[in-house]
């Protein structure tokens, strides 16, 4: 494993500015296309994307890349996501049986259809609920925790839930507090506020980058999702240009399978991130590449 910290001590404001991103706690109202713009325009970036979208009303972790580091997205936002959560039952209801429900038809993997209001084309798909528990009921209002895959609809999920009750269901509150491996609470990069990011900007502006640098996670930190794989300086300029990676690149021999994504590194560099080809003299291709 890399050393992010040691990484992050080396690079100036500008290098992790450029390929960084800024773990925001999402307030409700706005939208996540809204925060991440705001981050955006704050700090006077090119560009600025999110990884995985809260609906407005939704509040928690909102992982914000910045500039280069938007290349990264793909690679995060479909990490498993953790919530807690307020449904209202519309009628009371044994907790015991809601319990049953959930165990039964509501936990593993289940068949989910997006809402009406999503952007996202209303056809079933299959999702993973590795946890979905009762922490607390007051009359019809019941707290809860979900731990499931990225893409899965927590309101339709509660929705689902009534109807198999044969109550009804939905949902009052919800708050994501992880995101992969990004979380509301971490010792390193707990989530932030917009109040809070805003004025440790004004801070950057006023020349103090103190809490901007410890605000912003290096994009290395895609080596914790993807397996590291060093790589030898011979051939690095070509590499850079998008060439693949070539089994003789290599520091030592890698039993990884064909198919698998890594994370190319020279020493501290992270190169880009590849794909496993393993065939004849070639041992990755590009997807991504950091030049």
């Amino acid at each position: 494993m890399i050393n992010i910290a040691e990484i992050k001590q080396k690079k100036s404001i500008q290098e992790l500015l450029e390929f960084g991103i800024i773990n925001i706690d999402k307030s409700s109202g706005p939208s996540s296309f809204n925060i991440s713009d705001s981050v955006r325009k704050k700090l006077g970036l090119r560009k600025t994307s999110h990884f995985g979208t809260l609906d407005p009303k939704v509040t928690g972790v909102l992982p914000i890349a910045l500039n280069r580091a938007c290349k990264l997205t793909g690679f995060f936002i479909g990490e498993d996501k953790e919530y807690v959560g307020i449904m209202r039952i519309h009628e009371d209801v044994n907790l015991d049986k809601i319990k049953k429900a959930i165990k039964k038809e509501f936990l593993g993997k289940i068949k989910q259809t997006p809402p009406v209001k999503s952007r996202v084309k209303r056809q079933e798909r299959q999702r993973e609920i590795k946890k979905f528990e009762i922490l607390e009921k007051e009359g019809k209002d019941i707290l809860f925790q979900v731990e499931c895959q990225g893409g899965t609809y927590i309101r339709k999920l509660i929705d689902d839930l009534g109807k198999t009750l044969g109550i009804g269901a939905h949902m009052l509150e919800l708050r994501r507090v992880r995101a992969g491996i990004f979380l509301e609470d971490s010792k390193d990069y707990p989530s932030v506020n917009l109040y809070d990011f805003e004025k440790t900007v004004d801070e950057y502006k006023y020349g103090n980058e103190k809490l901007l640098r410890a605000m912003i996670i290096p994009g290395e930190r895609i080596q914790e999702l993807h397996q590291v794989v060093q790589i030898k300086e011979d051939n690095l300029k070509k590499i850079l240009t998008g060439k693949p990676i070539y089994k003789k690149d290599l520091i030592k021999k890698s039993n990884l399978k064909q198919g698998e994504i890594i994370s190319i590194f020279c020493r501290e560099k992270l190169i880009g991130i590849y794909q496993v080809i393993d065939n004849d003299h070639v041992f990755a291709k590009a997807k991504f590449v950091l030049n």
